[in-house]
């Protein structure tokens, strides 16, 4: 297990894209990591995009970042709305200044806007937010996913599979 004794909170809220949700969770946990899944409000249940639900174990406002190696956002709507919570940025922001992994996917490039950990970085996301991500510094690229520094970037839907590769090495090497 590469991963074992690392700890990662993934990042919740309602409207989430089941996929990008759950399928890193589950690839970080065969790795052997620690998952917390941690949202706005402990132990609630959020319903994603195409209906799987997950529920909470912590509020995000509650962690500190020098508990976790690292944080996955998963992308559908949910980003959206967890860049609202002062919490949710904080430990994002957080991690990002301990030079932890911070994994966004899809729309998820929201919240590192809102933490303000994108200006002067590669990066991508769904076409959706690429106009969101420029104007916040960042330089724009069209690939399925990478890693520059802490930051691991994940496309879309039809990327995890190389999100969750990039994710998964930035964490061992960490």
């Amino acid at each position: 297990m590469r991963l074992q004794g690392k700890r990662i909170v993934v990042l919740l809220e309602e409207s989430f894209e089941d996929l990008e949700f759950w399928v890193p969770t589950m690839r970080l946990q065969e790795e052997g990591a620690s998952v917390t899944i941690a949202a706005p409000k402990a132990g609630h249940t959020y319903v994603g995009k195409q209906g799987v639900p997950a529920t909470s174990e912590v509020a995000a406002a509650d962690l500190s970042a020098d508990d976790f190696d690292g944080v996955v956002v998963p992308g559908g709507w949910a980003p959206d709305k967890l860049r609202r919570y002062d919490g949710v940025l904080s430990l994002v922001r957080g991690l990002y200044e301990q030079d932890k992994v911070v994994a966004q996917i899809c729309h998820a490039g929201l919240v590192g806007i809102s933490a303000g950990i994108i200006d002067g970085h590669r990066a991508t996301g769904s076409l959706g937010i690429k106009d969101d991500l420029v104007n916040a510094g960042a330089t724009w690229v069209d690939e399925a996913a990478f890693t520059e520094g802490p930051l691991v970037w994940g496309r879309v839907v039809k990327d995890i599979p190389d999100f969750c590769r990039e994710l998964v090495q930035a964490l061992e090497t960490q």
